[in-house]
């Protein structure tokens, strides 16, 4: 019997889904290396939790908190990149700055730190991307047009993805993690954190096609 302690990287770890995530993922067995700005998560500790300073749009940071991540774990069997922003979430008009402070972090930021971590992720590992279904073409909508396009953007690159690990066995899914209620999300929302990190878990264990999106309110695939 394989007993063997998995290790999971989790950007954004601090809050909203990713503190539900990772939660979620030292419930069940993982040890986990989690990421805020700050380098830290307040009224939280676990011994199987590390907490790493990072900030995506940084290079500097991005290739600190690698080397960090190096030192800790060998190679790692997860990795789910679940920092992002919607600072236009409701807005109609695309604006410069909107577009811009949104790509550095969801598509920039997210693809600068997968990349540098790929030789860390052990053959046959996981990748996860927090995506949304509003980047789907299928969902098309007149708002939040900055993060809609930013998602549209990393649904691609995980199917890109997808294909150049293929041969490393490595499976690579964006994911939408369902409405939640977090400062993006709103009060309103119908999922809570720890129900959408519930869900989450179910994609991860589910393992679906690499390079498929993963829809947690249906927990079923999206071609």
């Amino acid at each position: 019997m394989n007993t063997q302690i998995k290790t999971a990287v989790l950007t954004g770890a601090n809050s909203g889904i990713g503190l539900a995530l990772t939660h979620k993922l030292l419930a069940e067995g993982y040890r986990v290396i989690g990421t805020s700005r700050s380098g830290q998560m307040a009224d939280f500790s676990h011994p199987n939790l590390s907490v790493i300073s990072l900030d995506v749009t940084d290079d500097a940071s991005i290739a600190q908190a690698v080397a960090q991540i190096g030192q800790l774990a060998p190679s790692i069997d997860l990795l789910v990149n679940n920092a992002g922003v919607g600072s236009d979430l409701g807005t109609i008009t695309p604006e410069r700055s909107a577009l811009r402070d949104t790509f550095a972090t969801n598509v920039d930021g997210t693809i600068l730190f997968t990349e540098p971590m790929l030789p860390l992720v052990r053959d046959g590992g996981q990748i996860i991307f927090l995506s949304s279904k509003m980047g789907l073409v299928s969902h098309a909508a007149a708002d939040s047009p900055a993060y809609r396009i930013s998602k549209a953007a990393i649904n691609m690159y995980a199917a890109i993805l997808a294909e150049r690990v293929a041969e490393r066995g490595i499976s690579v899914t964006p994911m939408h993690p369902g409405w939640v209620q977090t400062r993006m999300g709103g009060d309103s929302a119908p999922f809570t954190t720890e129900q959408s990190a519930e869900g989450l878990f179910r994609g991860i264990q589910a393992r679906p096609e690499s390079g498929k999106f993963w829809n947690v309110e249906v927990d079923s695939l999206l071609a």
